[in-house]
């Protein structure tokens, strides 16, 4: 595994915008504001908090941001690159982002051609200029930007080449983390693992490499998990998995891996048990039920009822 103890993973909670598009939620403003806290409370480095072009009640939320006081995280705006034809400085998505006051920006764009033909309806060179000028626009603009390659692991496989020189786009023109999307759920972990190493070996240390990860198939924990292993140091999570479809990658779930079975510190190790009740908060604020069987923080986690497992437990706890 690459790093050691020593190594330091960079936390993105995306629940607030990705979350929040999860079937049966319906977040206000001041409920974003509780999550936030929340999550800063144990540690999380940053905080996706929606996309201000595209969501009044998200902009309100980074007007109203300035009364977080948050100790440990930072605030993240999400939109996407500038629109075909037009010009980085007059997009009205990227002008917002601006606006957002957010120091970090997770830029979308498209990096499998597929989708460049048939939803943008535009070339690849076009492409590749939208995302390049919609990156040095916000570098310029004095933001952190976080490149979300969308669909990358589909892209990487259709035409390798073309994926690669998205993020190349994207890295030249100053973007500080390279974030590989399985935007539909859809890889493998064998897949996510070749992929991700060969894409740090490419592009590390110009850039940081991360990893976002749905739940289509089940396995957007161990997606991640495997491309951590690969050099990913960036990690997009939602809590208690919360997500479109299926959901994302559980923070619940990954952080203990990481941090507990990796020795890698992705939060300070003293908020690690404050967990579960963040959890649970946030289970209550959603108005989800809480999942009793979520690894690590649900009720049955630590529970045994085989007779065998009991009698183990009482003779040797450890």
């Amino acid at each position: 595994m690459p790093g050691g103890t020593q190594r330091r993973v960079e936390l993105l909670d995306t629940t607030l915008r990705e979350g929040a598009q999860m079937r049966g939620i319906s977040f206000s403003v001041e409920d974003k504001m509780k999550i936030a806290r929340l999550l800063d409370n144990i540690g999380v480095s940053l905080i996706e908090a929606g996309n201000p072009g595209s969501n009044p009640k998200d902009m309100e939320f980074f007007e109203r941001a300035s009364s977080l006081r948050l100790d440990n995280a930072s605030l993240a705006a999400f939109g996407s690159t500038r629109r075909a034809g037009a010009c980085a400085g007059e997009d009205a998505n990227l002008a917002s982002l601006v606006k957002s006051g957010a120091g970090t920006v997770a830029l979308v764009g498209k990096c499998w051609d597929y989708h460049v033909r048939e939803v943008l309806q535009t070339t690849n060179e076009e492409n590749i200029r939208m995302i390049y000028d919609s990156v040095r626009y916000l570098s310029t603009c004095g933001r952190r930007v976080i490149f979300d390659a969308e669909h990358f692991f589909d892209g990487y496989t259709a035409d390798r080449g073309f994926a690669t020189e998205c993020l190349e786009a994207a890295c030249s023109a100053g973007a500080a983390v390279l974030c590989l999307c399985d935007t539909n759920g859809g890889a493998f972990p064998s897949h996510v693992a070749r992929v991700t190493g060969d894409i740090v070996s490419r592009f590390a240390p110009r850039a940081v490499v991360g990893i976002h990860c749905h739940n289509d198939g089940g396995m957007a924990v161990a997606n991640t998990i495997v491309a951590f292993e690969a050099g990913a140091d960036h990690i997009q999570v939602t809590a208690n998995g919360y997500g479109e479809r299926c959901g994302n990658a559980d923070l619940c779930a990954v952080i203990p891996n990481i941090q507990l079975k990796a020795g890698c510190t992705c939060i300070p190790p003293a908020m690690l048990p404050r967990l579960t009740d963040v959890s649970r908060q946030i289970s209550e604020i959603a108005n989800i039920p809480h999942n009793d069987t979520s690894p690590y923080v649900g009720g049955n986690a630590f529970s045994h009822k085989a007779g065998m497992h009991i009698d183990g437990m009482e003779k040797a706890r450890a």
